[in-house]
């Protein structure tokens, strides 16, 4: 018992002794280790040594010490793990600061490039605002000294005519005195010459008349007293009167059958017919025509760059046409509308050729100006048309300025009374004429103008393939072999299919007038150089004037 006893207490005072008498707070060792327990302990086990539990003791306190050790190492491990963490966070730290810094180094360097450029750019707009300035003031100058010189030479020239003037007078002035006093001198002799010239005459005059009166006196007794030289004058007097009234009906006849067959209305702007003064000019060439001598048929559409269904369509048109003057059978009349330039008047001509018909282009503009004779001038037309032996094909270009709907109320009453006399003519199918009408606002058209037409065709602005041929076409015209053999080509230098499909792709909605211009632009600047020659760099210069105009 007292054995049990004295090892119970002499481990509750080794428990004792181990326990720390002030424990380690969180502002303790960072290890957690406490040399005061430590020498503690090894007072405890100098007093255990004289127990004889002392061995077991030193081991449990072993085990403890050993315990501790280990605990005291993971929680440096813990505080070691930490610090690499906290230096990992410092580093990331430094380096999203560095970023950062870069970042804002990188924008200010930006700032400042940009506002030198805006400074470079500023320095270069002063320099041309001088430049500019100086530039005008210098222009300013010489049209000032010009101007000086101008002024000069007309105050030179005033003063040169002044001394031309006076200088005239004077000498007029010594003639005419000269003349003054010569004739002064001369007076009397001049008088007595008048005066004998002046006797002369009359004693002239008087014999003269007398000697007339005296043959005049005796012929017309003479004349008198014969019956028969009286009768013979009678007859012939009265045969001259019938042969100058006859002459003047025949001529006028005459007149108004050559004017009917060779003349020209007033109402029409170009016609393929024989004018008097073509047939006069050359009478040979025009006896051809008017025969039909010589005379070919050709495509209705030669030239002319169309869409594909739009060629079809106006085949069908010239086959049809070509037919119906063959056989004598009554035309059909054609409404041709679209944008301007897109190749109407150019196929109402050729097809009058391609059928073998005259034309005759008139335009609605011209027929409200003439007012009340508005009326004649359209009878004058269609008379003048049926006279066509080979039949007469009618172009009306504009013809919405003219062919407009009696309902407008802005339509004038000899507007509306030619639009009548129109209608009358046009009311019944012929064989001797083929209205054609072009227009870009057929909505306005008359309900009746627009029963007499039997078929409608409209002309589209090109596309893409279509402006590739029609480049294609007036170039070879204009610039590679122009028709005329005196005029010159041009030599083209890198110009290629690749600036030809950019040509294309810059003319859209240009017309097929407008190409063709676009052409003859190139061909005046190609003559506007030595050689005659058409690089890229005007070649496309010249089509962004073209479409800034």
């Amino acid at each position: 018992m007292f054995g049990g006893g004295g090892r119970k207490k002499k481990d509750e005072s080794l428990s004792q002794a181990m326990k720390p008498e002030n424990p380690p707070s969180g502002g303790g060792s960072v290890t957690g280790f406490d040399p005061e327990g430590l020498e503690r302990a090894a007072k405890a086990a100098r007093d255990l040594d004289n127990s004889r539990n002392a061995s077991a003791a030193i081991e449990l306190i072993k085990t403890q010490e050993a315990t501790k050790q280990h605990e005291a190492a993971a929680k440096r491990a813990e505080m070691d793990a930490y610090a690499q963490q906290l230096r990992a966070q410092s580093i990331e730290k430094e380096a999203d600061e560095a970023r950062k810094t870069l970042d804002a180094q990188t924008q200010h360097e930006q700032r400042r490039a940009e506002y030198q450029d805006q400074l470079e750019r500023k320095r270069q707009v002063d320099m041309l605002n001088a430049q500019k300035y100086m530039q005008e003031e210098q222009l300013k100058k010489q049209e000032e000294m010009v101007a000086r010189q101008e002024e000069m030479r007309r105050k030179t020239a005033q003063y040169e005519a002044e001394l031309r003037t006076k200088t005239e007078i004077a000498k007029a002035k010594a003639e005419a005195e000269g003349r003054i006093a010569q004739e002064r001198q001369n007076h009397d002799l001049i008088l007595d010459k008048v005066r004998l010239e002046a006797s002369e005459s009359r004693d002239t005059v008087l014999k003269a008349i007398q000697d007339g009166g005296k043959l005049l006196g005796e012929g017309l007794s003479s004349y008198l007293n014969d019956t028969e030289k009286l009768r013979n004058t009678a007859l012939t007097i009265t045969g001259i009167a019938v042969g100058v009234y006859a002459a003047r009906t025949s001529i006028g006849i005459t007149g108004r059958f050559v004017e009917a067959r060779l003349g020209k209305p007033s109402l029409v702007r170009e016609t393929s017919r024989m004018t008097v003064s073509q047939f006069f000019t050359s009478p040979v060439a025009s006896s051809r025509r008017i025969l039909g001598i010589g005379v070919h048929e050709q495509d209705a559409l030669k030239g002319i760059v169309l869409e594909d269904s739009l060629d079809t369509q106006l085949r069908k048109v010239a086959v049809s046409t070509a037919h119906t003057k063959k056989n004598r059978a009554p035309f059909r009349h054609l409404l041709l509308h679209g944008p301007p330039g897109t190749g109407k008047t150019m196929f109402a001509r050729q097809l009058a050729q391609h059928s073998g018909l005259d034309y005759a282009v008139l335009t609605g503009g011209d027929i409200a100006p003439l007012g009340r004779e508005a009326v004649t001038e359209l009878h004058k037309l269609f008379d003048w048309a049926k006279t066509s032996r080979r039949g007469l094909l009618l172009f009306v270009d504009e013809a919405d300025a003219f062919l407009q709907s009696r309902e407008n109320s802005r339509i004038s009453e000899d507007q509306r009374n030619a639009l009548n006399a129109f209608l009358f003519r046009t009311g019944t199918e012929s064989d001797q004429f083929m209205m054609v009408y072009a227009s870009n606002q057929p909505a306005q058209f008359d309900e009746a103008v627009m029963d007499r037409i039997d078929e409608m065709v409209e002309f589209d602005l090109p596309g893409p393939h279509e402006r590739r041929k029609m480049i294609a076409v007036y170039i070879d015209k204009y610039l590679l072999n122009p028709p005329n053999r005196w005029t010159r080509k041009v030599e083209t230098i890198d110009i290629g299919d690749a600036e030809i499909e950019e040509v294309v792709r810059e003319t859209e909605g240009f017309s097929g007038r407008a190409i063709s211009k676009l052409a003859i632009a190139w061909q005046a600047a190609a003559y506007g150089t030595d050689g005659a020659i058409l690089d890229r760099e005007t070649f496309f210069k010249t089509i962004s004037c073209g479409i800034k105009l």
